[in-house]
């Protein structure tokens, strides 16, 4: 039975770790090099660390900030924002990061997935979508850190960007993200049907029964979270063992 994995994001603005609600009103955490520290110790399975003004803001992603999260963390480590070029995933690697995520840049040129994975393997590609329910019932994807709306739908867009080589796929709700009132288990539930690749929930946790219920529900492979982990609203190793003590297989 494969193990769900628990991941701590951290959103990076000015080089500080910040949270917000629905990818705005956004408050200083900590350092992320002592965050991404402080989760490796906890038992954390893989860290990602989002740039989220690098897009909207046209610039390319500090390396520096992912040079020193690298140093101090032993787990899997995801780097995305401002990602566009093959270049990109190629200074990234090289600063320490073990995945790459594309979100703006993948929307803006589809055939970077195909590039990087052809060149880098397809466990290296992360499809991150940020996805907000419209009017049509369905979920449109929103680009440049949720401040643009696409014409893209959620759904078409994973199976398209699982096509053409992503190997994990990360659906952030931008209506559940930071409201702590649970995943959107529609969406997650939608995706985990069309794609089989790994499917990483993000957007809405803030009690640990969130947790189990999008992972029973949706059948995600990994859940990601930050306020609640941020804030030690929940302690990851107390986590671990709630899932456990639920019969879900977890990595302790």
């Amino acid at each position: 039975m494969l193990t769900r994995r628990i991941i701590p994001c951290l959103d990076v603005k000015d080089g500080r770790v910040v949270k917000g609600k629905q990818f705005s009103h956004l408050v200083d955490v900590d350092d992320p090099a002592t965050l991404g520290k402080f989760y490796s110790e906890q038992g954390a399975d893989e860290l990602v660390f989002y740039d989220i003004t690098a897009s909207s803001d046209q610039r390319k992603i500090s390396l520096d900030f992912v040079e020193r999260v690298a140093r101090e963390v032993n787990i899997p480590f995801c780097v995305g924002g401002g990602v566009d070029s093959m270049d990109d995933f190629t200074r990234i690697l090289r600063k320490g990061a073990d995945k790459i995520s594309v979100n703006s840049g993948a929307v803006k040129y589809p055939q970077l997935i195909a590039e990087a994975s052809r060149k880098f393997g397809a466990q290296c590609v992360v499809l991150s979508i940020d996805a907000k329910r419209n009017e049509e019932g369905s979920w449109s994807v929103y680009v440049k850190g949720g401040r643009e709306k696409t014409d893209l739908d959620a759904i078409a867009w994973a199976i398209e960007g699982v096509r053409l080589g992503a190997g994990e796929i990360v659906i952030n709700s931008i209506d559940a993200d930071g409201m702590k009132q649970g995943y959107d288990i529609e969406l997650l539930s939608a995706i985990t049907d069309a794609v089989n690749v790994p499917v990483i929930a993000s957007g809405g946790a803030g009690l640990m029964h969130h947790f189990e219920e999008a992972i029973r529900k949706s059948n995600v492979d990994g859940i990601l979270a930050a306020s609640v982990f941020h804030y030690k609203e929940i302690e990851i190793n107390d986590l671990k063992q709630y899932l456990f003590e639920k019969g879900i297989a977890i990595r302790r």
